[in-house]
């Protein structure tokens, strides 16, 4: 790569866009691999001077058309000339305002005119996007998403514990922000407690402060008890320390916005995250990121008397997960696609993600939808995975002799149609997609997985390739805390590998149905596994399965390989030296009994192995 990444911002303004836009630079800029380099410009001649002068392999913009109305203009009705599209090196736009349905219809390539909705703006001008959205799923290859911004803070001066509660809130006096609900909600549950309210005029939208004044005035005219104390201020807090420092002051910070759809996240969130004091939200699309916290945070769940109670815990590994090192690492990791994909030649192979993408549409259609969020809002499936404590499952009784490493057949099905049973139960839209015959090797893996469950309950669970997966879905609906990986929700496995949070030898039991095959380097996927699992912990994968299959042989397109019985008793063991089969395998099967598409005829098996402990 020559030359920098420019990563362009407007000016200096009392503006979140700003603010997100300076964290962020603050954040990427300690890269060692990339060199970004801020542009501040609120002119197309100051952009392209700045090109001129730097000479970019890549430019981020911290767009948003209200602030860089001059990147993208009307020329007449219902016509727009993009003035960017012809700058020759890659260009990513950071879409502030995401929804599901935006990220889908983005568009690369963009032309420098283009018709129709001024909403197009916001995904129709780059090559590439950005979306700060960690519950987005990803459907679009073009479009890459990152965690939100939790910035470290250390409070020196932090007062002791106060009695009275003090309850904090901030943003700019904008639209539906709920601070009269706050007011409300304080009023209702306190007798004596102290409501402190940062409120700022928003350069963008009330420059004279007058919504905040008006804001401000009817707050106070809803306090009726004489122990709550209103306190109000509407200075900006520029300085990262001073926002941070208001917040840390607060016994818990409250967020009552009354959005209901069509926004992206809060950024007041991030920072009150930083300071790790409760925070209560409303249920509003624009928290979805962390209304699936346990306990609730949310104010239509439990109440701010029992969320202050429950501390900061509920959020404590959402807010270690967002920091600035992991951003970092997101960020050199989308540069690093954008890049590969850059250099790429046409008509290449497809790639590992569309591979998937196209094994999902073939076999798991998905219906169109406008607007779905992940599990936490709206579903990404439309199954109800809130903990359901009625829901009971007793571990198949094994014939004797019964084989964890074995082939899933007919014999199979029979033998764990009950676990099948309770799948359906627990998860029958998600299920009713499947195929029914491969249902066998979820029925396994989660028989197999809650066997374990049963002998250790705190287990640290990881799935590989977890996005439907009806095993996964229906532990997490039992209550079990399953981490999730997966190219449409996050990762592939090898880019978890090394992330910086990721906790080596730390796994109890990883599990992946039916993922190997699509991976073309399988000898990465088994490292990984074993390198994250702890000493003791057992690996319990499927795939496809046919013996005597070699390459160059019919498969389907989306398979990268048939697995043989030579390749589960060596080459899948050559990978994992520190591991060893926890039974021995029973992988014989001259008569595969399972066809897809009318075309293909093989069978499914299992592969459970266990990390050795070392002496």
């Amino acid at each position: 790569m020559n030359g920098p990444v420019l990563f362009i911002s407007h000016l200096k303004t009392q503006c979140g866009v700003y603010q997100f836009g300076k964290d962020v630079f603050n954040a990427i800029s300690q890269s060692e691999k990339y060199k970004f380099v801020k542009i501040e410009c609120e002119t197309l001649k100051e952009l392209k001077d700045s090109i001129s002068t730097h000479k970019p392999a890549a430019i981020i913009y911290n767009y948003h058309p209200d602030v860089m109305t001059w990147l993208c203009t009307k020329t007449t009705k219902g016509a727009y000339q993009n003035h960017i599209a012809g700058i020759k090196c890659p260009q990513i736009g950071i879409i502030h305002e995401i929804t599901q349905h935006i990220a889908d219809s983005a568009t690369g390539n963009p032309s420098s005119l283009f018709l129709g909705d001024p909403k197009k703006k916001l995904n129709s001008l780059f090559d590439f996007y950005i979306a700060a959205d960690p519950t987005l799923l990803l459907l679009n290859p073009i479009v890459f998403k990152t965690g939100r911004l939790v910035s470290s803070f250390k409070d020196s001066n932090a007062a002791p514990e106060k009695n009275i509660p003090v309850i904090g809130s901030f943003g700019f006096a904008t639209a539906n922000k709920g601070f009269e609900e706050l007011v409300k909600q304080v009023q209702k549950e306190f007798d004596e407690a102290v409501i402190r309210i940062n409120m700022p005029s928003a350069y963008f939208g009330d420059r004279e402060g007058t919504n905040a004044k008006r804001i401000a005035e009817e707050c106070r005219n809803i306090i009726q008890k004489k122990g709550i104390r209103l306190e109000i201020s509407h200075d900006f807090l520029e300085e990262k320390n001073e926002m941070l420092n208001f917040l840390s002051g607060n016994s818990l910070n409250a967020f009552f916005y009354q959005d209901k759809g069509g926004r992206g996240l809060s950024s007041a969130l991030d920072n009150a995250l930083a300071v790790k004091k409760p925070i209560a939200v409303s249920n509003c699309p624009m928290f979805r990121h962390i209304l699936q916290a346990k306990p609730s945070v949310c104010i239509e769940n439990l109440s701010l008397k029992e969320i202050l109670k429950n501390g900061f815990s509920p959020l404590d590994k959402l807010a270690t997960e967002w920091n600035e090192e992991n951003l970092m690492w997101e960020y050199e990791r989308i540069m690093n696609t954008i890049f590969q994909r850059s250099f790429e030649k046409p008509h290449t192979k497809l790639s590992f993600t569309k591979k998937l993408k196209k094994l999902f549409r073939k076999v798991v259609p998905l219906a169109p939808t406008p607007f779905t969020w992940l599990r936490d809002t709206e579903s990404a499936s439309k199954d109800d995975l809130s903990i359901n404590t009625g829901l009971y499952y007793e571990p198949i009784i094994f014939p004797e002799g019964t084989k964890f490493n074995r082939i899933l057949d007919d014999k199979a099905r029979e033998l764990y149609l009950p676990a099948v049973e309770k799948l359906i139960e627990a998860v029958p839209l998600t299920m009713a997609k499947k195929i029914p015959r491969a249902n066998v090797q979820q029925a396994f893996i989660f028989d197999t997985v809650y066997r374990l469950l049963q002998k250790n309950k705190n287990a640290k669970l990881l799935c590989v390739g977890s996005y439907e997966d009806t095993a996964s879905m229906t532990l997490i609906k039992m209550g079990f805390n399953v981490e999730e990986i997966d190219p449409m929700l996050n990762y592939f496995l090898q880019d978890y590998y090394t992330k910086p949070s990721t906790v080596k030898n730390s796994y109890d039991i990883i599990f992946s149905t039916s993922v190997i095959e699509h991976d073309p380097d399988d000898k990465s996927f088994m490292t990984c596994i074993e390198g994250l699992l702890a000493p003791g912990g057992i690996g319990i994968i499927t795939c496809d399965y046919k013996d005597g299959w070699i390459p160059g042989e019919p498969k389907p397109d989306v398979d990268e390989r048939f697995y043989t019985k030579k390749d589960m008793e060596e080459r899948l063991l050559s990978y994992i030296p520190d591991c060893e089969l926890v039974d021995v395998g029973e992988w014989d099967c001259p008569t595969p009994d399972f066809v897809f598409i009318n075309k293909y005829r093989y069978t499914f098996a299992t592969f459970v192995f266990r990390k050795k402990n070392k002496a």
